[in-house]
C-alpha cells in the first residue's frame, strides 16, 4: 500500500514540477491569440458544417481502462466554468503555459497504467483534464462546475482555518442587497472543507446566530453542518440599524476562546464582513484585538453598486493582511468570493510547502465522466491525491501567487488490492480512515440505500469511525489514528455469541499503520 500511495505521489509532484517550469519560462501576453480544445465545443459544428471556434476536431476513441468512454489518451483538454469568457486573457495565457503538461500526463500514465484521470486546476477558474473527454451542459445549457469549489483543490491550496461570518442585516440591506449577502455566505461555505470551523452571525443593532445554539462556539464545516446553516439563512430579514462595533467585538472574541481550545486551526483565522457600508474604520478594535500580530485576517465584501464606504472597508481588510471586494450583482458572487483563497495560500506559496493531500472517499457525480464509471456494486468510491503549483517568477515569488492544483483521482477498489487478505485471518479485515476520523474505506461502510440501490445517502463520505467501530466506546482506536499512533495494541470488547443467547468478554487486537506519503495536515482528536 505505502508504495502504492508514493507512486501516485510521485505522479502528482511531476506534474507540479512541469507546471512550476512552464509559467517561469512564459511571459504574459495580453494580446495572446491561441486555439486551445475546450472540452464542451470540441467536435461541434455550426450550421454550415464548420467546426466552431475552440472546438477543432478531438479524436475520442472508447478505452476499456475508463470504463469504455470515449477519451483521448493522447491529449488534455480544458473545461472553462460557464460564467467565464472563453478567451479572457488569463485563461489564454494559463491554458497556453500549461499545454507542456500533456507529455506528463502521457508519460505518468506509461509509467503507471493505474492511473486514471490526471488534472489541472487552475486559479484562475480553468480545469485542464487528461485524458481528454467531451463535457455535456445540463438541461439548462450549463455547467456548473468549477474546480476552485472541490475539496481537493480547496485543502491543497490552503491550511486548514478558523472563520467567523458576520452578516449586516441593517434596514439599508433591503431586496437584493440581502440576496446578494446570502449567496455570498453561501458561497463562503462552498469553499470551506471538513478541516476548517465556522460560525455565521447577522447583526443589526443586536447580534443573531444564525444557529441560536452554538452561540460563542465555531463547527466543523462538514456537509451536515453546512447544510444545516444555509437552510437558516433564509429566515434572514433585513431591519433596524447596523452596529458593526458589537459584532467585531462578538467575532474577535469567538476566535480567541476558540483557539485556546486547541480544536481548530491555532494558527490561520478570519473574519468575513459582507456588508453595503461601514460608518468608521474601527481601529480601536482591532489594536485592542488583532495588532500588532494581526493573527485574524479580514476579508470584507461590499454590497451593492455605492461606493460611498468603500474606502473605510479596504482600510480594514487592508490594515489586517486581508482582501476587499465589492459585489454588485448574483452574477459577481463566485468569482469575487473567490479572491481570499489567494490571499490565505500565500503563506504556503511564500513557504513553498508542497503538502500532498489526500481527500476522504466520495463519488463525484459532478464530472461527465465519474456518471458513467460505475462497477457492479454501482458508483466508483474514489479519493484524490493533490497538491498545490506555485509561481517561481522573481517577480511574483515573494507577494507568494497561487497558480493552482494539481491531482489524480484514485479509487479506493485500487487501495484494497494492495491489502494481503490472507495475512488478516479469517476475522480480520484492514480499514483507513482520514485526518478527520472518517472513513475512507471499511467493510462496514454502507454508501446506498438498500432501496433502489442508486440512491446514496447524503452523509456518505463524512461516516466517522466510532460509528462503525462501535466496541470502540471510549475512542480509543478512532483517536490513536487521528492522533498518527503506530503500533499494536488491544482491547477488551463484549460480544455476542450463540446467536445472542450469551454474551463473551473478548480480547481484540489492531494494528496502525501510517503511510510515509500521508502527510496530510490532521485535525486533533
Amino acid at each position: 500500500m505505502e508504495e502504492m500511495f508514493h507512486k501516485k505521489s510521485e505522479a502528482v509532484r511531476r506534474l507540479v514540477e512541469a507546471a512550476e517550469e512552464a509559467h517561469l519560462k512564459h511571459e504574459f501576453d495580453a494580446d495572446l491569440q491561441y486555439e486551445y480544445f475546450n472540452a464542451v465545443l470540441i467536435n461541434e459544428r455550426d450550421k454550415d458544417g464548420n467546426f466552431l471556434e475552440l472546438g477543432k476536431e478531438f479524436i475520442l476513441a472508447p478505452n476499456d481502462h475508463f470504463n469504455n468512454l470515449p477519451v483521448n489518451i493522447s491529449l488534455s483538454d480544458v473545461q472553462v466554468p460557464t460564467n467565464m469568457y472563453n478567451k479572457d486573457p488569463a485563461i489564454v495565457n494559463g491554458v497556453y503555459w500549461s499545454e507542456s503538461l500533456n507529455k506528463v500526463f502521457v508519460d505518468n500514465f506509461d509509467r503507471d497504467p493505474s492511473l486514471i484521470w490526471q488534472y489541472f486546476g487552475s486559479a484562475k477558474g480553468f480545469f485542464r483534464q487528461y485524458p481528454g473527454i467531451k463535457w455535456e451542459p445540463d438541461e439548462n445549457g450549463v455547467i456548473a462546475f468549477d474546480c476552485r469549489n472541490r475539496k481537493w483543490y480547496i485543502q491543497a491550496a490552503t491550511s486548514p482555518k478558523d472563520v467567523v461570518i458576520l452578516v449586516d442585516v441593517s434596514g439599508s440591506m433591503k431586496g437584493l442587497r440581502l440576496t446578494i449577502a446570502k449567496q455570498t455566505v453561501s458561497s463562503i461555505l462552498d469553499t470551506l472543507g471538513d478541516d476548517d470551523f465556522f460560525n455565521i452571525i447577522a447583526y443589526n443593532e443586536e447580534l443573531h446566530y444564525v444557529e441560536p445554539c452554538l452561540n460563542g462556539t465555531l463547527v466543523q464545516a462538514d456537509r451536515t453542518n453546512k447544510e444545516h446553516f444555509r437552510e437558516h439563512l433564509d429566515k434572514l430579514f433585513a431591519k433596524g440599524i447596523g452596529m458593526l462595533d458589537i459584532a467585531l467585538n462578538e467575532a474577535f472574541n469567538i476566535l480567541s476562546d476558540f483557539n485556546h481550545t486547541g480544536q481548530g486551526s491555532i494558527c490561520s483565522q478570519a473574519i468575513m464582513l459582507i456588508t453595503d457600508g461601514a460608518v468608521d474604520t474601527y481601529d480601536t478594535i482591532f489594536a485592542k484585538y488583532n495588532w500588532p500580530d494581526r493573527k485574524v485576517r479580514i476579508f470584507t465584501y461590499l454590497i451593492g453598486r455605492e461606493a460611498a464606504f468603500a474606502d473605510n472597508l479596504k482600510w480594514m481588510a487592508c490594515a489586517n493582511k486581508g482582501f476587499f471586494t465589492q459585489i454588485s450583482t448574483l452574477a459577481d458572487v463566485q468569482e469575487n468570493v473567490m479572491e481570499y483563497l489567494h490571499v490565505l495560500s500565500r503563506p504556503k506559496v511564500i513557504d513553498q510547502e508542497h503538502d500532498v493531500v489526500w481527500t476522504e472517499a466520495y463519488i463525484d457525480s459532478t464530472l461527465p465522466q465519474a456518471q458513467k464509471l460505475t462497477d457492479d456494486q454501482g458508483p466508483v468510491l474514489m479519493t484524490t491525491v493533490a497538491m498545490p503549483v506555485f509561481s517561481k517568477q522573481n517577480e511574483t515569488r515573494s507577494k507568494g501567487i497561487l497558480l493552482g492544483v494539481v491531482g489524480t483521482d484514485v479509487p479506493v477498489k485500487e487501495l484494497l488490492k494492495t491489502i494481503p487478505k490472507y495475512k488478516l485471518g479469517i476475522h480480520g479485515y484492514a480499514f483507513a480512515i482520514t485526518n478527520n476520523g472518517y472513513i475512507l474505506t471499511h467493510p462496514e461502510l454502507r454508501l446506498l440505500y438498500e432501496e433502489g440501490k442508486k440512491r446514496r445517502k447524503p452523509n456518505y463520505s463524512s461516516v466517522d469511525l466510532s460509528e462503525v467501530e462501535w466496541e470502540d466506546r471510549d475512542d480509543v482506536l478512532r483517536n490513536a489514528m487521528v492522533n498518527r499512533k503506530t503500533g499494536k495494541f488491544s482491547m477488551e470488547v463484549k460480544k455476542t455469541v450463540d446467536k445472542g443467547f450469551r454474551c463473551g468478554a473478548f480480547q481484540r487486537s489492531w494494528e496502525i499503520f501510517l503511510p510515509r506519503e500521508c502527510n496530510h495536515r490532521r485535525r486533533p482528536a
